[in-house]
């Protein structure tokens, strides 16, 4: 495949592309679901190809395509260079490229077992058994299990030399129980709404995940949920679990750092960024304690890799340090807008037949020094939100509400009463300037997104968002009739 990339990319340096690189990538996904006692989903699905970018006269130019036999990725990346002429004709500003060293090596997700080798039945055993166990009620309405496994292997050549190989692999799955009594519906789920928990990892996962022994606590929650007070109504302490703050991380601060969206480059799906140019390393994001750091090099996370899609090198960098705005996400193109004179590798493509583009890598926050039990007896009147349920934020990534699946009203130090409907809303920079206190390590969690989309046509990524539980003061909860 190399010298077919390689003969592609002389092609286009032939028709008078400046820069060239092409792209191929083979993917195979394996997704189950058992579903109220039988197999809802039993598919294994995969596909080939190759991307090829050009830059000429200072345009981009992109084409794909699926056949890899004859002249066809000689004839794709003819087009790319035709494509390129045309975008030039209209480009306002020509593109730049940061300066990256070219590479010549291979990276792979590290793992333990193969989740393809391990035989099918094997895995519809075990979420048989654990969908069986949901149902410890005849209110439980709904019951599902399911396991989701991605390999890409890639491939990137550029004309600058580049020849990078990578072997990339995500494994998880989780369970979900629906409850319903009259018109009231509640919902629980493990280890995490959304499918469940993804890392970047082998089949080990699942048994870590420990799902049989999960399964009936979680549907038991759902039920109990149905005779559970709803969420007051004002202003209270909250203090959010890991994956409800994974999201909160993703949509406040991920999409709102993308740089691309910054400059009104990209508004589709997730809107523009109210985190405009001046306000970079003079902007008062969160509170002091507020670190927010992105890491493409963290173990098992979904956005963790070698290289992004143009051979730039994983990093570690704050976004947020000390509650101040640090660093936007950066392609090589859009380095130079931060005067920064590398990129910060977050150009990435959802497979062969996308052109790259600026996506959130992994984001975390970083831990405290609280022990979880001394932070809920520190609370005198507040609100334990757990698992994400619902979110809505408006297209300046400033103003939001989010609900959560399971709440506990806190009073005096003390878990008092199960809550259900919990919702709170806030302004991004008055919601993490009201963060006063964040656990330790011990309770540091990831929280994998799988399906965070972006672009037109639309591009799926995956990325993982870190954190332990935090507290935040005074912010409105509940919903007034």
């Amino acid at each position: 495949m190399k010298d077919k990339l390689l003969a592609a990319i002389e092609t286009a340096r032939a028709r008078g592309a400046d820069y060239a690189d092409a792209r191929w990538v083979e993917s195979r996904t394996e997704e189950l679901m058992v579903k109220n006692g039988s197999l809802a989903i039993a598919e294994l699905r995969g596909t080939q190809g190759v991307g090829i970018r050009v830059l000429k006269g200072g345009a981009w130019g992109f084409a794909a395509t699926d056949r890899l036999e004859g002249d066809s990725l000689d004839a794709a990346a003819a087009r790319a260079v035709a494509l390129a002429e045309a975008s030039a004709r209209v480009m306002r500003e020509p593109v730049r490229l940061a300066a990256e060293p070219a590479l010549k090596s291979s990276w792979a997700t590290p793992r333990q077992i193969d989740p393809f080798a391990v035989a099918r039945e094997e895995k519809l055993d075990l979420l048989t058994g654990v969908e069986a166990e949901l149902h410890v009620d005849p209110r439980v309405k709904v019951a599902q299990a399911q396991m989701l496994f991605d390999q890409q292997q890639l491939l990137l050549v550029s004309s600058e030399g580049a020849e990078l190989a990578q072997d990339l692999l995500t494994s998880g799955g989780g369970l979900v129980a629906i409850a319903a009594d009259g018109s009231t519906i509640q919902r629980r789920s493990f280890p995490d709404s959304a499918g469940g928990m993804h890392l970047g990892a082998g089949y080990e996962v699942i048994a870590e995940f420990d799902l049989p022994g999960n399964a009936r606590r979680t549907a038991e929650e759902a039920v109990a949920l149905l005779a559970a007070d709803p969420c007051p109504v004002g202003e209270k302490d909250i203090l959010l679990d890991w994956s409800q703050l994974g999201l909160q991380i993703h949509e406040s601060c991920g999409h709102a750092s993308e740089l691309d969206r910054v400059l009104g480059m990209e508004a589709n799906f997730a809107g523009r960024s109210f985190l405009t140019p001046e306000k970079l390393g003079n902007f008062t994001y969160g509170s002091p304690i507020v670190n927010l750091v992105a890491d493409s090099t963290l173990p098992r996370g979904l956005a963790t890799r070698g290289w992004d899609d143009e051979g730039v090198a994983a990093q570690r960098f704050h976004v947020v340090e000390g509650g101040r705005f640090a660093a936007y996400f950066t392609s090589r193109e859009l380095a130079a807008v931060e005067k920064n004179p590398r990129s910060r590798g977050c150009n990435r493509a959802e497979s062969w037949n996308r052109i790259p583009g600026v996506r959130i890598p992994n984001l975390g926050l970083a831990p405290g020094r609280w022990e979880l039990d001394d932070l809920i007896a520190d609370t005198e009147d507040g609100i334990w939100m757990e698992t994400n349920r619902s979110w809505s934020i408006d297209q300046m990534r400033l103003n939001f509400q989010f609900s959560t699946e399971l709440g506990w009203e806190i009073k005096k130090g003390k878990k008092t009463r199960l809550l259900r409907g919990c919702t709170y809303q806030g302004r991004t920079p008055d919601f993490w300037g009201a963060c006063d206190a964040i656990c330790g390590d011990k309770w540091w969690r990831p929280f994998g997104v799988l399906n965070c989309g972006k672009g037109e046509p639309g591009q799926i990524a995956r990325m993982t968002h870190g954190s332990a539980p935090a507290r935040f003061r005074k912010i409105r909860v509940g919903v007034s009739e």
